[in-house]
């Protein structure tokens, strides 16, 4: 199921009129977060009275996405409301009943044969109602999201605590409970409360073996798992800008760890060729026509303090790798600090197991760095004291490291 062009053209086209009429209404300028949730409300919406926290706000989605898990009950209830297609753009992922035993093809054949009845209830379904099927074995929901509907300046729901991956694409994108997917797939608006912001400027560059994954476990330290309920985090600086497409992900797709309704990145130039490297050639010709509508206002960037309800910094250049754990993603420390904490709290010394995978580490970009580490331990003499396990996010992220050996 391809993004269609005419439904983003239309929303982009409606940025000026809408953001313009918010700026008088609160007689200031706007952070990307507002831009997308105002485009997506009423228009005749009085801005000035929503109170962050407070006022519930009722939007219009511009997507589902649902894996199998959570599927099946929600398109039994959209049945029952007897409309003959999703009224929105829908899309069922086949990923989370798979089970991992000893490999790759082997547990697809068996979670096939398993799961048979649910993954043709969910592919007839699908034909039915105009959703788009993924089939077992095309990949995690959030990395198949991303390669393929994830866009800026829309706004999607999906079945899933890590649906805010997208966000690392200039989305936003909340995790919400099958209810919820059914009211936005019958055409009813998703309720929610009006988030608070909370502002995020990274500086300066990654460096070394500095990966985005440590900034949201800084993030994750500084703010804790409660630290961003109820709230969006909005990232943004030179040091944003600086990152990959892919890198972004990342970060946006473990809000979710600290709470955070969602996360999200304005538009930026890195993510053009991620948009052309992924088939969405015209979706990229219009995010650069509408560029200034895609992200923050200029002032917001220049006095951040004004426009969120927190506001942090990171400097990614100093920033060093770090290890989160044991039992929460919240108790973080540099990779320099670990040596003295094993030897005063009695943590573990030896890794048991390391996976470079799942739906926050499984692009090509975290396939590459994999093979940069077992090249450098190969040329070094090094030989494997624990289990690697590696999970590409997707059968295009398979084939195409296939293919570039």
């Amino acid at each position: 199921m391809l993004m269609e062009i005419a439904p983003i053209e239309k929303l982009f086209k409606s940025y000026a009129s809408i953001c313009d009429a918010a700026r008088k209404n609160l007689g200031r300028d706007l952070t990307i977060v507002e831009k997308i949730l105002f485009t997506h409300m009423d228009p005749n919406t009085d801005y000035s009275k929503l109170e962050r926290g407070v006022s519930n706000i009722f939007l219009s989605p511009d997507r589902v996405a649902m894996q199998d898990a959570t599927a099946q009950m929600a398109i039994l209830q959209f049945m029952s409301a007897r409309m003959p297609k999703v009224a929105v753009p829908t899309t069922v992922h086949c990923d989370h009943l798979i089970q991992a035993y000893s490999g790759a093809m082997a547990d697809l054949k068996i979670a096939e044969e398993t799961n048979k009845e649910v993954y043709d209830f969910l592919r007839s379904a699908s034909m039915k109602y105009g959703m788009g099927f993924w089939k077992p074995g095309s990949g995690i929901i959030h990395q198949v999201v991303y390669e393929n509907y994830a866009c800026p300046g829309t706004l999607m729901v999906g079945t899933d605590s890590h649906t805010p991956n997208a966000g690392g694409m200039g989305t936003i994108a909340i995790g919400v409970g099958g209810a919820d997917a059914v009211d936005v797939m019958t055409n009813q608006p998703f309720m929610t409360k009006m988030p608070k912001l909370i502002g995020i400027k990274l500086t300066g560059k990654l460096n070394g073996w500095t990966a985005s994954k440590d900034v949201i476990l800084k993030v994750a330290t500084m703010l804790t798992v409660k630290g961003g309920t109820g709230k969006i985090l909005e990232y943004f600086g030179e040091g944003a800008r600086s990152l990959s497409a892919t890198s972004k992900g990342t970060i946006t797709n473990m809000g979710a760890e600290i709470g955070a309704t969602t996360s999200t990145f304005g538009y930026d130039d890195m993510m053009d060729p991620y948009l052309r490297a992924t088939d969405r050639g015209p979706i990229a010709d219009l995010c650069k026509q509408y560029a200034e509508h895609l992200r923050s206002d200029p002032s917001v960037e220049a006095d951040p303090e004004k426009y969120y309800d927190e506001y942090h910094e990171i400097d990614l250049s100093s920033l060093e790798p770090h290890i989160v754990g044991p039992h929460t993603p919240d108790l973080g420390r540099p990779v320099s600090a670990m040596s003295a904490e094993v030897d005063e709290k009695g943590y573990p010394e030896k890794i048991s197991a390391a996976l470079i995978g799942s739906c926050t580490n499984s692009s090509y970009e975290d396939m590459t760095r994999a093979v940069s580490l077992v090249r450098q331990a190969k040329a070094a003499g090094l030989t494997p004291q624990t289990g690697l396990m590696v999970t590409p996010g997707s059968e295009t992220i398979y084939q195409t490291i296939k293919r570039d050996g």
